[in-house]
């Protein structure tokens, strides 16, 4: 369970990663959309989870190693953004988001393109709550 103090936190990181990243994004990348779907702080505030979606897809994988590999300048971008707010800058940990892959695998499974995943539920992939 969250608490306020994380909820509050999380969503501060949010609105600034966001911002960081599709300022970083109309530098060097153009045509590429990067959005902050989610942002978990751990119970210490050390840790942040960060969910990135990117569009189109096919440069998900590379615009995450890029984001992990400059994780340390992001974090002193945010560090200078949040100064008046937090004490400590957490640790940042990047993630794919895949949510809207999964909808869109319901969506394919319930128009029938995919097969009936009443008859056949191994069609959609099992996922675990994060």
């Amino acid at each position: 369970m969250e608490t306020n103090r994380q909820k509050k936190i999380a969503g501060v990181l949010q609105k600034d990663l966001a911002d960081v990243l599709q300022h970083a994004a109309q530098d060097g990348m153009k045509g590429i959309i990067i959005s902050v779907t989610k942002v978990q702080v751990t119970s210490d505030l050390g840790q942040a989870k960060v969910y990135i979606s990117v569009f189109p897809q096919l440069k998900r994988e590379i615009i995450l190693k890029g984001v992990k590999e400059n994780t340390a300048t992001i974090r002193y971008e945010m560090a200078k953004r949040t100064r008046n707010q937090l004490r400590r800058m957490p640790e940042l940990l990047f993630f794919i988001d895949d949510s809207l892959d999964y909808i869109e695998d319901i969506d394919n499974a319930l128009q029938g393109k995919k097969g009936n995943p009443i008859k056949n539920p191994d069609i959609l992939d099992n996922r675990q709550k994060q």
